[in-house]
């Protein structure tokens, strides 16, 4: 079992996926459970996974539920279907889920700004049977540089992950060089920069990839990195992955963004499953 070592802490600025972590609570509390714990950051998968234009009212409960914790919201999805789920992504999926990212554009990007968060992630989308691939990376362009401009309005960055092909099988973007020629494309169609790599270690490693030929690689390119230890997408220490050596090595590389813990807390409350980390290195620094 790998360890964390606590001076690798100290350099990182966390925050906690309340997508995946704290689940055991409804949406609205998972905020207050976060700082409860000592974090003062979090990041969101798109809480309505059933609507893209949810009503005000519930833009605004989750808006008073992160100012009244005290959390930063420093990620949050688009629309991305069903996630948790089988969907993988909406925007390159032709029809009625690219006109569902489309209207959700605006209605994320607007609830970001009126947070203060700054980047927006894309999730690409998974390959649909009897469609074109070309005509699906065509659609997945055109909404990426919607998505771009939109975040670009905010003064945000719009994020592109790779995931990993054992678990999403029909998602294209399964490697980083895969994800970081979407956002290279991204950023000469629309000349803003503003398009990043979302550097997924525990996605990466269940591809198999070299993840310190892909830090060394891609460093500059990254807005956002999340972290689970593998195999379990686990806490750090609860598998093999040197995730302490490898964010210090980002670190060395130039990254001083943020640092999601998108990882299961098991068959324990969430709440159990930052002994990793000491109390003190959880708030923002």
């Amino acid at each position: 079992m790998a360890r964390f070592s606590e001076d690798a802490g100290k350099a990182q600025r966390f925050d906690v996926n309340l997508s995946i972590l704290f689940t055991e609570l409804p949406l609205l509390e998972r905020p207050a459970a976060a700082a409860a714990a000592g974090f003062t950051a979090v990041e969101l998968w798109w809480p309505w996974i059933e609507t893209p234009t949810p009503e005000q009212s519930e833009l605004d409960a989750l808006k008073k539920a992160l100012d009244d914790a005290g959390t930063q919201l420093v990620g949050l999805n688009f629309y991305a279907g069903q996630l948790p789920g089988p969907d993988r992504g909406a925007l390159s999926v032709p029809g009625e889920e690219s006109d569902r990212f489309r209207a959700n554009i605006d209605v994320a990007a607007d609830f970001a700004a009126s947070v203060g968060c700054k980047a927006l992630n894309a999730l690409y989308g998974n390959r649909v049977d009897g469609v074109d691939p070309a005509a699906q990376d065509e659609l997945a362009l055109e909404n990426l540089v919607l998505a771009a401009r939109a975040a670009d309005r905010i003064g945000a960055i719009l994020l592109v992950e790779a995931l990993n092909k054992p678990e999403s099988p029909l998602y294209p973007l399964v490697s980083a060089p895969a994800a970081v020629e979407v956002v290279d494309k991204v950023n000469e169609a629309t000349g803003l920069g503003n398009a990043k790599f979302l550097l997924d270690l525990y996605h990466l490693s269940m591809n198999g990839e070299d993840l310190e030929a892909v830090i060394d690689a891609y460093a500059a390119k990254t807005g956002h990195v999340q972290i689970a230890d593998n195999p379990g997408r686990g806490a750090p220490g609860t598998g093999d992955l040197d995730l302490s050596g490898l964010l210090t090595r980002l670190r060395d590389r130039g990254y001083e963004g943020w640092v999601g813990l998108e990882y299961k807390a098991g068959d324990r409350p969430s709440a159990d499953s930052f002994d990793w980390l000491p109390r003190e290195l959880r708030a923002a620094n």
